[in-house]
């Protein structure tokens, strides 16, 4: 073996794969650029061999190098493994673990409760990332994911987290000023909110056909947190999951009994990772979380809500 040649080398090497940019890399590894350019040619000299095409776009492996990544990814879990072995309890739950979800079940739901978790599991620093699109658990740029669907196929762990309801709603000082809303059919007369048809990245975020045909978005966001606020100032009606509305004091229910979608969060990780102490601990207190608090997630049926009781007052 080369003597210029490092393990340590790899997690560089891997770092480049999974992200293609040595800008990204080197923020994952919390390094500078320059470093891991040079480890990069470093491994290079080593072994003799071009793992990566460097162009504008940046850094694409070569045939050698996506056979290199399979070597590389097998001696990291063999390290991970290693260090479990030496490692039990406590000890052993800490290190960072990066978490992506869906932007509404991050905020609305799992940033109230980062304080409990930083209390059980001081040793473990939590990567939250809530954004629109869920990041890619194969790349390993998560080691756990909150997604609206499971992997049809993959090495990967997948469990239901959770069933959720979503309903329409539409601010007190809209309905109260715009026709009312008796059935399905009244909703095509009304203005409503929504995701950018284009940006909808997986099928579950896709509600206002399922909710009637042919209606679509007049003021359309990425961010269901901007929808949120635009209902809630009369921009028009918007599907909202009912643990983000619920305590929402200016919101109503449009047609609660007759309209209700459903969906599902599931967990994912990646197979590897589930043994690992401090990702099924991140695991555990999710799956703890959502269980001791299923009510928010479910609505209740109960007596006729105000959208409806004016409805029927008006017949």
């Amino acid at each position: 073996m080369n003597p210029n040649f490092t393990w340590d080398d790899l997690q560089f090497f891997l770092a480049v794969a999974r992200t293609g940019q040595l800008s990204t890399a080197a923020r994952r590894l919390r390094t500078s650029h320059a470093t891991v350019s040079r480890r990069i040619d470093r491994l290079e000299f080593a072994l003799k061999v071009r793992l990566f095409e460097r162009n504008p776009r940046g850094y694409v492996l070569t045939t050698i190098g996506q056979r290199f990544v399979e070597t590389a990814e097998r001696i990291e879990r063999e390290t991970e493994q290693l260090q479990l072995d030496i490692s039990d309890g406590m000890t052993s739950q800490r290190g960072v673990v990066r978490l992506s979800t869906l932007e509404g079940f991050g905020n609305f739901f799992l940033s109230d409760r980062l304080g409990t978790f930083a209390n059980s599991y001081p040793n473990i620093s939590l990567e939250l990332v809530a954004i629109q699109q869920i990041m890619s658990l194969s790349r390993k740029e998560a080691d756990i994911a909150v997604a609206l669907a499971a992997p049809k196929a993959g090495p990967y762990h997948s469990e239901v987290l959770t069933p959720y309801t979503l309903h329409v709603y539409g601010a007190r000082s809209y309905l109260a000023t715009h026709p009312l809303i008796r059935s399905r059919n009244d909703l095509g007369s009304h203005r409503f909110v929504g995701y950018i048809e284009d940006m909808i990245f997986t099928p579950g975020l896709d509600y206002l056909g399922e909710v009637q045909p042919g209606l679509r978005a007049h003021f359309q966001s990425s961010s269901i947190l901007t929808q949120l606020k635009a209902v809630r100032q009369g921009l028009g009606l918007c599907v909202l999951p009912h643990f983000m509305a619920r305590d929402e004091p200016n919101l109503e229910i449009v047609l609660p009994e007759e309209i209700e979608l459903k969906r599902t969060y599931w967990m994912i990780c990646h197979r590897d990772l589930i043994a690992v102490p401090r990702v099924r601990a991140v695991r555990d207190f999710l799956v703890e979380a959502v269980s001791e608090n299923r009510s928010c997630f479910l609505r209740e049926r109960s007596a006729p809500e105000t959208s409806d009781r004016r409805a029927l007052e008006a017949q």
